[in-house]
């Protein structure tokens, strides 16, 4: 029965690994480097204000974040978006092909309108002209086309009601049917007006959009009167949120004008990586000669898990995917440390226990099943640290902290995967099922 268990971890094995490298050796899914493995574009936001004139954290900090929504919309992998000082924000866009597109995106004030479109609802995603700055927007450009590119067919203009500036708070919330939505709440001074807008336009839309793309079209049913309103619809709570996010963040709450860019080429060079690649490889071999050499076969069959764990990782990283810079690549060799020291744990109990004078297969068998909850515990206490760093890195723009800690968690699940599994299997039939031949043979076993 357990030799059958085996053959069938075995078989999923194989197929997990001819899935792996077809990932990592097909060109469809390219490795994603870093700006310090493949340069980029650098930009450097200074507030547009007067230098006397202090600057809210929190403010700033939105500035940051609308930024860091732009840029994403690039599709640049892993962009740096933090702030600098008290008044600056440093972008960072690795890779980036058209400096031109990135610096008219970012130099561009994100402005949030609310138009009237009459008695047409305008689908989410659909481009739009409007009344206030009724220039161009992106989405009506060809790709890569200038920002001041003539539009062929222009899309009508649509009537500007108010922008982002008049409304003092949005949010999602639920009402007792589990149904989400969106609360919103204008400015004092902008009650009268829309409560006089939407007792004349009963029944009309008003289409809301964020830099000239639509992102909700609800119907006007109700006078506001109290300048607080509620948005419906056949919201998710993911997307009550991100349009909750749209209507607090849709005007950046200061002007950002841009101190200086420049394109920058690899922090590392092609040498120098080429050189890390090379040391890391030797770092490799070394530690499976280690291997082999100490515990002799089942060292053999811990070296071949350990190049199936690098081959995995490489996939998820491609498959996700992970964008590779220096700390990502330090998280990956510091995860197969890891690997290395749970094979490490399982090997020395079999050989505790065949110094007891147990049969090989029962040493196997209590090998793992020993190893098991000292390798269980420091992984789980590794994937909190990662979690403490990944949220650490979310929230104050530090992206290569969060590099770090997705690699090393990806790397630590993994391994738990090869030590506990594909080891344990390989083991198991090669060892376990020649017991009585390893008996008479325990140098093989490095004991």
């Amino acid at each position: 029965m357990n030799k059958q268990r085996d053959l069938i971890w075995l078989a999923i094995i194989i197929l997990v690994v001819g899935g792996a490298a077809w990932v990592v050796f097909s060109d469809s899914y390219p490795v994603q480097r870093g700006l310090d493995l493949q340069g980029g574009l650098q930009v450097l936001l200074e507030a547009d204000v007067p230098a006397d004139q202090a600057i809210p954290r929190d403010e700033l900090d939105t500035a940051r974040q609308i930024v860091d929504q732009r840029v994403n919309a690039l599709g640049v992998t892993e962009p740096l978006v933090q702030i600098e000082g008290d008044r600056r924000i440093l972008v960072e866009l690795p890779g980036i092909e058209d400096p031109n597109q990135a610096i008219s995106l970012i130099q561009e004030t994100a402005l949030l309108e609310f138009i009237d479109t009459g008695t047409q609802s305008l689908p989410a995603g659909t481009c739009v002209r409007t009344s206030l700055n009724n220039g161009p927007s992106r989405c009506e450009l060809p790709p890569g086309a200038p920002i001041d590119t003539p539009i062929a067919n222009p899309a009508p203009t649509y009537e500007t009601v108010m922008t982002g500036a008049e409304l003092k708070l949005a949010q999602s919330e639920r009402n007792q049917a589990n149904q989400y939505y969106v609360s919103f709440t204008l400015k004092p001074e902008e009650t009268q007006f829309f409560a006089d807008y939407t007792r004349q336009n009963q029944g009309r839309f008003l289409t809301i959009v964020f830099d000239k793309q639509v992102i909700s079209s609800p119907r006007i049913s109700a006078i506001i009167s109290g300048g607080s309103g509620t948005i419906t619809g056949n919201f998710t709570l993911e997307e009550a949120q991100k349009l909750a996010l749209q209507l607090r963040f849709g005007s950046l709450p200061i002007p950002l004008r841009i101190e200086s860019t420049r394109l920058v080429g690899a922090t590392l060079g092609e040498q120098s990586v080429n050189a890390s690649i090379r040391a890391g490889i030797a770092g490799v071999i070394m530690v499976l000669l280690f291997m082999i050499g100490y515990y002799r076969l089942p060292g053999v069959l811990a070296a071949i898990a350990l190049l199936i764990y690098a081959l995995l990782n490489f996939a998820v990283f491609e498959g996700l995917p992970v964008t590779l810079t220096l700390p990502a690549i330090t998280g990956f060799l510091l995860s197969l440390g890891m690997a290395v020291d749970a094979n490490v744990l399982v090997f020395e109990r079999m050989k505790e226990e065949l110094a007891r004078g147990r049969k090989v297969s029962e040493s196997v068998h209590s090998g793992f099943q020993r190893a098991w909850t000292s390798i269980r515990d420091s992984n789980i206490a590794t994937m909190v640290i990662c979690i403490i760093l990944w949220s650490f890195g979310r929230s104050f723009g530090a992206s290569a902290v969060q590099g770090f800690a997705i690699t090393l968690a990806i790397g630590v699940a993994i391994s738990m995967f090869t030590a506990v599994l594909i080891t344990r299997t390989f083991v198991n039939l090669v060892i376990g099922g020649t017991s009585d031949w390893m008996a008479q043979h325990r140098w093989l076993l490095g004991a």
